[in-house]
């Protein structure tokens, strides 16, 4: 049972259902789930289609989660066409179970208010600054999106009627006080036992080995025995940030770069807008007649306008900046303080728009941004100083293709040389990706495995370049027998000790549970340690766990078992007692909450097996990878 309820807390669906989705839609975008298609789709469910878009998008957002969470292994299992399949099909059912509950929750009658969709938007962290709620950057988001403030509206209250169906299902279940009792008994423990340790390595000494065994273990185990490709790398270094702190810069040079780059510092001019939403022209109209005539633009707008943002602020929705601004505020091409738009067909209805206030743009004076442009000539000169040596050492090197000096001379950098190392230990000063990928291709490498030319100019991240050439290199190769015979020889002897102590351990234990095994254990030279205490919220190891599966022991009596350790060696326990641990009301209540998360998890898998079984789905051609 305690296995169920913890698979059903993971339930991968309950959790990103559970999950506020308006945030992620300002994270990944979700403009192309509001495209219907009326071509090829991925699936209805219950004549309701999920369109082609909506799958590509949903798809795009997995890989982008799981790119961000596994790196370079996803771009490894994104090669594998079995596996993104597997995934398109996972991210298809998911949108079919959100489908289905979408669907439940409108046949219960379920409803959201107008109030309930603002209160959740203006909660959102992404939309707030300073943590007051920030009308131009929720505008602006959203519009990065391809989503009007309807349209985002109408997306929250479908999240938030799923969710509310959620907590009705997690309000349904409740444990009864001996149901917990007996659920804490079980899973919160400690056990008192006694162990009694056949150790391996003293027996594996006392073992033998014959020279036809340690022959016959080496052949049969050779790729064990392997001594790795090994290199010795010569290289010179460029590092542009080193360069960068050698360089100087004068005023002149300065004053040039400045005037060169007043685009750089000039502060873009931005003007400040508050509109009046209205779903009919007419209203609009009559709005904009009663303030041509004197009537306050904020009242106006609290009392009528249909953006349930801005109206809120009076019809208040920030400063925009030129590049920001959006086309129905361009549209309307307003260039005086308090001046009054004509009433303007949009996406989301009609607009009234007043041009509130405006700044100018300026160009900061240089004595404002004077550090700023020095650092910006200094780099600009090391950057110029870095490339010049990179061509400088790369002409020397191909020019003189069997050695490094000439690109010493030329450059006045003196080679670095490294020890030997492998594919696995290479020194962190060469340990960059695009350098691994020249030195381990071969391409440096004679026809006969020696050293051959010097590479070509490898750049790596943090404007940091390499010419490396391999000094000497020793290939791969199976070690003689000789060289690795100590090794063979444990492992022909380890395996023999094991046998050794499971026999003795297994007559052991048949001896104790007839209540004759202390004589068995004296005979071993072993006995059992004193008492030691195991608590079952820390099973991380074998001899831990077998503690867990053994028979709570009769009074007065123990109970017994076999089990390794993490050495690896034979150990008998004799359980003595099983302690129902006790809990604080605080360690209590997590114990509780997290079994009733469980039901609400088992719950909610009957109620998507009920509507899966229930509902007719078809699958279309936008379902196939493509």
């Amino acid at each position: 049972m305690m296995d169920n309820l913890r698979a059903a807390a993971n339930h991968v669906v309950l959790k990103i259902i559970l999950g506020l989705i308006a945030v992620s839609f300002v994270l990944t975008g979700v403009g192309n789930y509001l495209i219907g298609g009326d071509g090829d789709y991925a699936a209805k469910v219950n004549g309701q289609q999920i369109s082609r878009a909506q799958l590509e998008q949903a798809v795009q957002n997995e890989r982008n989660r799981q790119q961000e969470s596994m790196g370079e292994q996803f771009s490894q299992l994104a090669a594998n066409e079995g596996y993104m399949h597997q995934m398109r099909q996972q991210v298809l059912s998911q949108l079919i179970d959100e489908t289905l509950l979408d669907q439940y929750a409108d046949k219960l009658g379920l409803a959201i208010s107008d109030d309930q969709i603002k209160q959740a938007i203006f909660a959102i962290p992404a939309f707030r600054t300073e943590d007051k709620f920030d009308n131009a950057k929720f505008r602006s988001l959203i519009g990065n999106m391809g989503l009007s403030p309807d349209q985002y509206a109408a997306l929250m209250r479908k999240q938030l009627l799923t969710q509310q169906l959620i907590e009705g299902i997690g309000g349904t279940g409740f444990l009864l006080p001996a149901e917990t009792y007996r659920l804490l008994a079980v899973a919160v423990q400690t056990r008192e036992a006694r162990l009694a340790t056949f150790a391996i390595a003293p027996l594996t000494e006392k073992q033998t080995a014959s020279d036809d065994e340690i022959q016959a273990s080496y052949n049969a185990h050779k790729n064990q025995y392997l001594s790795p490709e090994a290199f010795k790398v010569s290289y010179i270094p460029m590092d542009a940030e080193a360069m960068q702190a050698k360089t100087t810069v004068d005023e002149q040079e300065i004053q040039a770069w400045y005037d060169q780059h007043h685009d750089q510092f000039t502060v873009p001019g931005r003007k400040r807008y508050s509109i009046i939403q209205s779903k009919n022209e007419n209203d609009a109209n009559d709005w904009l007649k009663q303030l041509q005539q004197g009537a306050d633009f904020a009242a106006l707008a609290k009392a009528h306008s249909t953006d349930v943002v801005s109206a809120k602020n009076g019809g208040d929705i920030g400063w925009m900046s030129d590049s920001d601004t959006l086309d129905e505020l361009n549209q309307a091409d307003l260039s005086q303080k308090k001046q009054l738009s004509g009433v303007i067909k949009s996406s989301v209805g009609f607009l009234i728009i007043r041009l509130d206030d405006m700044q100018q743009a300026q160009v900061s004076p240089l004595s404002a941004v004077h550090d700023e442009v020095a650092a910006k000539v200094k780099q600009e000169k090391a950057i110029d100083a870095y490339y010049a040596l990179q061509q400088k050492v790369s002409d020397a090197a191909s020019n003189d293709n069997e050695t490094l000096a000439s690109a010493e001379t030329a450059t006045g950098i003196k080679a670095r040389q490294t020890d030997w190392f492998s594919h696995d230990d290479v020194p962190a000063a060469l340990d960059y990706d695009a350098v691994k990928q020249v030195l381990f291709r071969r391409s440096l490498l004679g026809s006969n495995g020696a050293p051959g030319s010097n590479s070509d100019v490898i750049t790596v991240d943090g404007n940091r370049a390499f010419v490396i050439r391999i000094a000497d290199h020793r290939p791969e190769r199976v070690q003689p027998l000789e060289d690795v015979r100590a090794r063979v020889e444990q492992e022909v002897k380890r395996p023999k000790a094991l046998e050794q102590a499971r026999v003795n351990a297994e007559k052991a234990l048949v001896a104790l549970k007839q209540d004759k095994g202390t004589e068995t254990l004296q005979a071993a030279g072993l006995s059992f340690s004193a008492p030691q205490q195991f608590d079952s919220a820390n099973q991380g190891d074998p001899l831990a766990q077998t503690v867990f599966t053994l028979v709570p022991p009769p009074h007065g009596k123990s109970s017994y078992g076999m089990a390794s350790n993490a050495q690896g060696d034979i150990v008998l326990i004799a359980l003595d007692s099983v302690t129902p641990r006790t809990l604080d009301e605080q360690q209590r209540k997590q114990f509780v909450d997290q079994l009733n998360q469980g039901m609400t998890g088992v719950a909610f898998d009957a109620l998507l097996a009920n509507l899966r079984a229930e509902a007719k789905i078809k699958m279309g051609a936008a379902a196939q990878m493509q």
